[in-house]
């Protein structure tokens, strides 16, 4: 009987000594994955902000992943989702937006930088010469449309009600009659040559070589609330890996590169 007790205790140790192990194993597996951390960001300026970067992670033994991406809905799901570790290339305003419109849980950790919002024209050189009935473009997304208004605003083309999130039914002095066309942010620059001038953010007017000092027949002010922010899964933000990337994105050596590199076009956040 006390041989029989002792082979049973004997292997009930043993199968908790496997499961121990398979759960080190498993932890270990999910550390050697996390040395790889997946960021998904507009190619221009955030991917060229994240490869410059990239040797300082693998200084610190991590690897980053930079995936492209044109479509802000799909890059915000999937960081939501846990498919990617982060995403880089909106302002907090639009974060908070989606977050109320789609139920997801991203939170920023860091600001980066800030791209100044543009009007640009191919046939409008100053502010003056708008005609009667011309047509501005402008992003359809809320926050991003209420900015670009706030823009038109600010250099007194338009005026508005006091309200939180500016439409073109909000507006209440137009006295140039000017249409307001609602379009993605992403097609703006591909539709210059139809319409009078369109208000575009600045990844999208670099990735059409417009740039925002030389080309832009107005521009929003450096003090914009609109900083770039780096976003994650709410819940992530203790993880050591997310603390590196924070890290890194704020440092004094990518400061000086965004100086640098762009001129004054985009503005460091930090």
């Amino acid at each position: 009987m006390l041989k029989a007790i002792s082979k049973i205790f004997f292997i009930m140790i043993y199968s908790l000594f496997l499961i121990s192990c398979t759960n080190n194993e498993k932890n270990k597996k999910f550390e050697i994955e996390k040395k790889v951390i997946k960021v998904a960001a507009t190619p221009i300026p955030h991917g060229e902000i994240l490869r410059f970067i990239q040797p300082f992670f693998r200084a610190k033994g991590y690897e980053l992943e930079i995936i492209d991406v044109s479509d802000y809905i799909t890059a915000n799901i999937a960081v939501n989702k846990g498919e990617l570790d982060a995403n880089f290339f909106q302002h907090a305003p639009y974060l908070y937006e989606f977050n109320k419109n789609r139920n997801t849980h991203l939170i920023k950790t860091v600001s980066v930088h800030i791209e100044p919002m543009g009007l640009y024209s191919k046939k409008i050189d100053k502010l003056k010469d708008f005609k009667n009935n011309s047509i501005i473009a402008v992003p359809n997304d809320p926050t991003n449309r209420k900015r670009a208004l706030e823009l038109l605003e600010n250099i007194g083309l338009l005026s508005f009600k006091d309200v939180s999130y500016k439409s073109v039914l909000d507006i209440e002095y137009n006295p140039k009659n000017l249409f307001i066309k609602e379009l993605d942010a992403a097609q703006l620059p591909k539709i210059l040559d139809e319409i009078d001038a369109a208000v575009i953010n600045t990844n999208y007017a670099l990735s059409s070589n417009l740039n925002p000092l030389k080309d832009a027949i107005a521009i929003e002010s450096k003090n914009s609330k609109y900083a770039n922010i780096v976003v994650i899964r709410k819940g992530d933000e203790d993880k050591k890996y997310i603390k590196i990337l924070g890290e890194i994105l704020n440092s004094k050596e990518l400061k000086e590169f965004i100086q640098k590199k762009y001129k004054g076009s985009i503005v460091a956040a930090f």
